[in-house]
């Protein structure tokens, strides 16, 4: 079986068996590197002491202080009137159903939809029908009873998470 690259790994280099002495190249990189420092060292110490004067002359020294205040200016006030919003128009359409020649005033169990004289709605939905027993309420319906088409007694109450119209 032949030596596969991709499988074998390559043998190790051995290892180098000369003594450090004779190791040139580290040798000559230390003693370039120890003659650069002593060169940096010593051109940063190389100031040579300055010339003290005899004689220190005083120097004049001149301040000036200017203030000054602002004086206030004139206050300028603009007044604005608003102008009012236009709001939507609210139209409140009642649906009259008249009572047929025969019926009864105590008959509500018809079905035909039409009311009697104890089903009148207080409380109507936007579209102007009565609310029923089971429907949504509005928010500004929380709390309060009227009658549905047939005349039973609602009341908007919270059950089931919501505000609905349920039997009083």
């Amino acid at each position: 079986m032949a030596n596969n690259p991709y499988t074998t790994p390559p043998a190790p280099r051995p290892p180098d068996t000369r003594p450090l002495h004779k190791r040139k190249r580290i040798w000559l990189g230390g003693s370039g590197l120890l003659l650069t420092g002593a060169l940096l060292v010593g051109a940063g110490n190389s100031e040579q002491p300055q010339p003290v004067a005899a004689r220190a002359k005083p120097a004049t020294t001149v301040t000036a202080t200017v203030t000054t205040t602002p004086e206030p200016g004139p206050t300028v006030t603009e007044t604005v009137k608003a102008k009012p919003k236009p709001r939507p128009t609210v139209t409140v359409t009642r649906t009259v159903h008249a009572a047929a020649a025969n019926a009864t005033s105590g008959s509500t169990g018809s079905g035909s939809g039409s009311r009697d004289s104890s089903g009148t709605c207080s409380i109507v939905s936007n579209a102007g029908n009565c609310y029923s027993a089971g429907q949504f309420c509005r928010n500004s319906d929380h709390g309060a009873v009227t009658t549905t088409q047939s005349g039973a007694a609602i009341k908007c109450a919270y059950s089931s998470n919501a505000w609905r119209w349920t039997y009083a």
